[in-house]
């Protein structure tokens, strides 16, 4: 598939399933401990740069950018999606919300002190990452923070239906290990990774890692 191509199918997968994907999501975070201490740290490890400005990367409907703000950041959401980008403006209006994507974020370099991209490598080919995290390194102040969140595996997962509307969406798994490895080539230093035993056998183990630019 084409750059065009899987840029194109991601956002209008999500675009076609607003509604549908802010139910689903709406209490996520409420069953989820370990993601909240660990916003929690990224939080304050943001604060710690003198730099407030956070990016939420793949911000969805901002159910977390909001989260974020919340903790005194200046957080702002960017995504793929026109449609989840409505849905979050209209909902957070205080807040910034743009269209755009992880491979050529619209930013200038060096000025966020803490970026985020919770969920949202996951839609990335796997041979994309090196450009999205030298994306993320750029646009960092030095001594800033960059937090990922994804499921841990090897292997690529396809969906072309959700709660009854047609997407055409691929799932990438992640390992730590090879995660820290790019990020380490991109120019960063891996300061904690976190591999969540799952509680069931049919919840999908969670893979956290936080980074600095020196």
């Amino acid at each position: 598939m084409s750059d065009t191509g899987f840029l194109q199918t991601t956002s209008d997968s999500y675009d076609a399933i607003v509604d549908e994907y802010v139910e689903w999501t709406k209490s996520s975070l409420d069953d989820a401990p370990l993601d909240r201490a660990m916003l929690s740290l990224f939080v304050e490890l943001v604060q710690s740069t003198g730099t407030r400005v956070v990016a939420d990367v793949g911000c969805g409907p901002g159910r977390v950018t909001v989260l974020l703000a919340e903790h005194g950041l200046d957080a702002f959401g960017v995504d793929l999606s026109p449609g989840m980008i409505g849905y979050a403006r209209q909902a957070y209006p205080k807040l910034r919300f743009e269209v755009g994507s992880m491979l050529d974020l619209d930013l200038p370099d060096g000025g966020l002190g803490g970026l985020l991209a919770y969920f949202s490598i996951i839609h990335l080919p796997w041979e994309r990452r090196p450009e999205a995290f030298a994306e993320f390194h750029r646009t960092l102040v030095q001594g800033g923070y960059l937090m990922l969140v994804f499921q841990i595996g090897d292997e690529i997962r396809h969906r072309d239906e959700f709660e009854g509307k047609q997407i055409d969406l691929n799932f990438h798994r992640q390992r730590p290990a090879e995660v820290k490895r790019l990020l380490t080539e991109a120019g960063f230093m891996v300061l904690v990774t976190v591999e969540q035993t799952p509680p069931t056998p049919d919840v999908q183990p969670l893979g956290i890692l936080i980074a600095r630019k020196p």
